[in-house]
């Protein structure tokens, strides 16, 4: 809460990112029709929030200026695999960690801002779990084993994440150092 300004520019980077991940996946899998209704209504939602959250930031004098982006998603990346269709099945995966993270991260929050931010982050909790749960439904979709596994194993490094010092503070950051 000492560094609320610093959140919300970092929310409304992730959100801008969320939208944009969205986006790419269209472009890249124009054969897959569900992923496309999906990313279609996720990036309309998370471009709504993004305008949101900067309207919320205007409201409270927050200039909306350039910061640089966390080591959570980036990270998480890292891990990806570089073949098909096992690289759309871990971005997706990725995905559902991002927003489950984002969800429990506004949960938390929210008892402890202003009544405006504490609806707002409140109103988002059901979006961000269902984008979660998109993300999960997708890659299930996609991938013709059983994706436990990969589950588990993104499981295990977003934990490393979230409990390691973290030099930055940003919205999905990890322990301040």
């Amino acid at each position: 809460m000492e560094n609320e300004e610093l959140m919300l520019i970092d929310h409304a980077n992730c959100e801008k990112k969320a939208a944009a991940t969205a986006m790419n996946l269209m472009y890249r899998y124009v054969d897959k029709t569900e992923l496309l209704k999906k990313m279609s209504q996720l990036a309309r939602e998370e471009l709504l929030h993004f305008e949101q959250v900067v309207t919320l930031m205007q409201e409270k004098g927050i200039a909306y200026t350039h910061i640089s982006s966390s080591r959570y998603a980036s990270s998480l990346r890292e891990h990806m695999h570089t073949h098909e269709p096992a690289k759309l099945v871990d971005t997706l995966i990725v995905g559902a960690f991002v927003e489950a993270r984002s969800c429990e991260r506004f949960a938390k929050i929210a008892p402890k801002l202003d009544e405006k931010l504490q609806r707002f982050y409140g109103s988002l909790l059901r979006s961000e779990c269902r984008h979660f749960e998109d993300y999960l439904t997708l890659a299930r979709l996609y991938q013709d084993a059983d994706i436990s596994e990969r589950i588990a194993f993104f499981a295990k490094k977003e934990a490393e994440l979230i409990v390691t010092p973290d030099e930055e503070f940003r919205f999905h950051s990890g322990v301040p150092a």
